[in-house]
């Protein structure tokens, strides 16, 4: 029976990270499932959730720790598999706007206010083609329970939206 482990990795960026990591993940008879890896600001930074034999995992975690010697620093746990939850839809949002400090604060505390999960948020900031001006720019995929009204998420989101003058779209 294979066991579920949910590894977090950060190192400085470079060549073969992936190709490490996954050797030994293959040396334990391992499944590699679901990744995000990317580079920022010089360093490496990933999730991956790995599937490795109750007998090997013991191994393949020690062998995990052995990788700090080359500046891996590896957080692995063992998933206790999926969270129940009430009935969810996936709900996406995309923002966009100038960017200024505390913008992923005050969307999360409406998302935490209607009990929604992010399942996902990747963010970036741009420069603006005409004015230069930086832009924060956001898409969190997310489950919304199916008793939340979404027209009151959508609504609370646009009053935001209009205080922080940024453009906010909910699709479902």
């Amino acid at each position: 029976m294979s066991e579920a482990v949910v590894l977090t990795i950060v190192c400085d960026d470079r060549p073969g990270i992936v190709k490490t990591l996954s050797k030994v993940l293959e040396d334990h008879d391992g499944n590699w499932m679901e990744s995000s890896m990317l580079s920022l600001a010089g360093k490496f930074a990933g999730i991956l959730k790995a599937g490795v034999p109750e007998p090997r995992l013991d191994e393949f975690l020690a062998s995990l720790k052995s990788l700090e010697s080359q500046g891996m620093h590896i957080v692995a746990q063992r998933s206790s598999g999926v969270i129940p939850v009430s009935e969810m839809r996936e709900v996406q949002l995309d923002l966009v706007g100038q960017d200024r400090p505390g913008i992923v604060n005050d969307i999360t505390e409406i998302l935490s206010r209607h009990q929604v999960n992010v399942d996902e948020l990747d963010t970036e900031c741009q420069s603006a083609s005409m004015s230069g001006e930086t832009l924060f720019i956001a898409k969190v995929r997310m489950q919304v329970p199916t008793e939340t009204s979404l027209d009151q998420l959508r609504t609370d989101l646009e009053d935001l939206a209009n205080e922080l003058m940024v453009d906010i779209q909910l699709n479902q």
